[in-house]
């Protein structure tokens, strides 16, 4: 059967009903369940296929056939804007709106990057990572008329295969200022949906977190890349999942392929003003909502699958974690650490650079050491604040910290240390682990970064156990386990917040991808890991802190067999001048690697 008919699957627009039968549970019990039914043990994995389903294999290529298409150009990448000053706003002059700077946003945001050829297989690899390459998330755009694109306000998909913008529909003039009153001069929005069956064909029901590990990538890609223009990025927490279902076109879809809502951005410029109040105040208007129910949604979308396997438990804890209603007060946080320690440099590093040649290692040396002041540099970049890139874009108080395993730190000893995203979490935590640790600055740590040595010796067996014994978590310079304080934010905000937690251990991972290539190095990210077993190292019990995901850096074993082609040269015209050659074909797979 096709996407079309088979499975009964909608968008979650009809999840925030209450309860009408026994069977239904209260979303928090679910949320809960869904999290703990989907760890991996060392003696079980979570639920999944066990195999690859090669027929089964999805287009990692959304298109809605039919619609009108918007190429876009490319800007060859050059020595500037650098890289360190472009996460501090106010080093880069804000750009101008217009075609030009919205092809290089998407191009440095969501784009193709390249791709790897080995043998007879090919595959794409991207500027925002994904878990196994999979590309859950897509991008959309909306905005008023943009010169030398559309005279039109609209919203557009942007389809990252053939760097373009599908125009999905037409808004009126009158909707549009509905929309742009609330938001600074020379504002964008950009939304993300999520396909949980594209991850859910590898991944089994474990799928769900990685594909909002993936949103949390998208936000950090957004942000840096509006950052290189001059621009800043918030979320619009205010507007609910049915809406924003609603403004992206995704209301219409059904079935095991539909998109299912994720979160909305705000894109100005940096001379612009965003203050908390009109962050926290931003509504799509009840008019505009029934507007674009009534609208022509252009296109229709493509089949990725031509038949599928269903997990009923991403169905449920997608519901579970729908956002039904706007934040209360005490979700918006104004929270800032002077990170005085951390010195953002006229480097000679490009921006551009660093987004475009961002890699997954997929095997390190296991024996090259990193500078001490190369480690901190990398630690200080994931510190939360008010003036600190790209985590300037969430607006709750931060929720996770850093576990490290240190193998090989110049001046440091190996073992395990803690980094505190929030210092008051000190205490708090410290009676939550291991009561032996140490809890000592380590020798030459930057004042502002709260960074704690807890137990020394070679942690490399316990590093790469953890993750689901994957050797490269013991190879590298060192590895991290990213944890969250899980069932308070839970408890006080709602089940959707859930989906946050992996938002923010995804900004964070993107993070650490870019000071790799920065340092000269690589990293990736690990999905697979045995949560509790993470745990039990630090001492942790319970589900008041949760390892979310893990991530490990060092120096890259490349493979001499990988050939890499540049990203677009599959960008060919037909005789007629008019349509792009798609490469997708049988010889198409695609690598854990991304």
């Amino acid at each position: 059967m096709t996407g079309e008919l088979r499975g009964t699957r909608v968008s979650s627009v009809n999840h925030c009903r209450e309860p009408t039968n026994h069977r239904d549970r209260p979303t928090l019990e679910v949320t809960l369940a869904y999290h703990q039914h989907s760890k991996h043990f060392p003696s079980r994995f979570a639920p999944s296929l066990g195999y690859m389903d090669w027929e089964t294999q999805p287009n990692p290529f959304r298109r809605f056939e039919g619609a009108r298409t918007f190429p876009l150009g490319f800007e060859s990448v050059g020595p500037r804007p650098r890289y360190e000053p472009a996460f501090v706003p106010g080093q880069v002059n804000p750009a101008p709106l217009n075609l030009a700077t919205v092809a290089r946003f998407f191009c440095d945001a969501l784009a193709l990057s390249a791709w790897k050829e080995m043998s007879n297989a090919r595959w794409p690899l991207r500027v925002n990572p994904s878990s196994g390459n999979l590309h859950p998330t897509e991008g959309y755009l909306i905005s008023g008329p943009l010169p030398g694109l559309h005279d039109k306000p609209a919203v557009y998909h942007y389809a990252p295969l053939v760097h373009a913008l599908e125009l999905r529909v037409e808004l009126s003039m009158e909707d549009w200022r509905a929309i742009s009153a609330q938001l600074p001069k020379n504002a964008l929005l950009i939304g993300f949906t999520s396909i949980h069956w594209r991850e859910s064909w590898k991944y089994g029901e474990r799928a769900f977190r990685y594909c909002h590990h993936d949103v949390g990538h998208a936000i950090a890609c957004v942000s840096v890349a509006a950052a290189g223009l001059g621009w800043d990025t918030r979320l619009l927490e205010g507007v609910v999942d049915e809406d924003l279902a609603t403004l992206l076109g995704v209301h219409l879809q059904t079935g095991i392929e539909a998109e299912h809502p994720d979160c909305l951005i705000v894109v100005f410029p940096q001379s612009g003003c965003l203050d908390v109040e009109m962050q926290r105040s931003f509504r799509l208007k009840t008019d505009l909502v029934a507007a674009l129910r009534a609208a022509n949604w252009m296109g229709r979308r493509n089949i990725l699958s031509q038949d599928h396997h269903d997990w009923p438990a991403i169905d449920e804890v997608a519901a579970a974690t729908e956002k039904c209603r706007p934040p209360s007060d005490d979700f918006w946080s104004s929270f800032s650490h002077p990170n005085d320690s951390l010195e953002l440099h006229d480097s000679p590093l490009s921006l551009r650079s660093m987004i475009h040649q961002r890699r997954s290692a997929v095997g390190l040396d296991a024996s090259t050491d990193i500078t001490r002041e190369a480690f901190y540099q990398i630690l200080l970049k994931v510190m939360p604040g008010s003036n600190q890139i790209p985590f300037t874009s969430l607006p709750w108080h931060p929720c996770i910290d850093v576990l490290l395993f240190v193998h090989r730190v110049e001046g440091l000893s190996s073992g395990l240390y803690v980094l505190l995203r929030d210092p008051a979490r000190r205490n708090v935590l410290r009676c939550a682990m291991e009561p032996s640790f140490l809890w000592r600055r380590p020798d030459g740590c930057p004042s502002s970064l709260p960074l704690f040595f807890l137990l020394e010796g070679d942690f490399r067996d316990a590093a790469q156990q953890t993750s689901c014994d994957q050797a490269i978590a013991a190879d590298g310079a060192f590895a991290v386990a990213m944890l969250a304080e899980y069932r308070k934010p839970l408890e006080d905000f709602g089940s959707w917040f859930y989906r946050r937690l992996y938002w923010e251990t995804g900004v964070i991972g993107q993070i650490l991808y870019l000071e790799a290539e920065a340092a000269g190095i690589r990293g990736t990210g690990i999905g697979c890991f045995f949560d509790d077993l993470t745990h039990r190292v630090f001492g942790l019990e319970g589900d008041r802190f949760q390892v979310l995901y893990h991530f490990t850096m060092g120096v890259a074993v490349d493979d001499p067999r990988l050939r890499t082609l540049p990203p677009y040269q599959h960008l060919a015209v037909n005789s007629k001048g008019s349509e792009p050659i798609n490469p997708i074909g049988s010889d198409l797979f695609f690598d854990s690697g991304t």
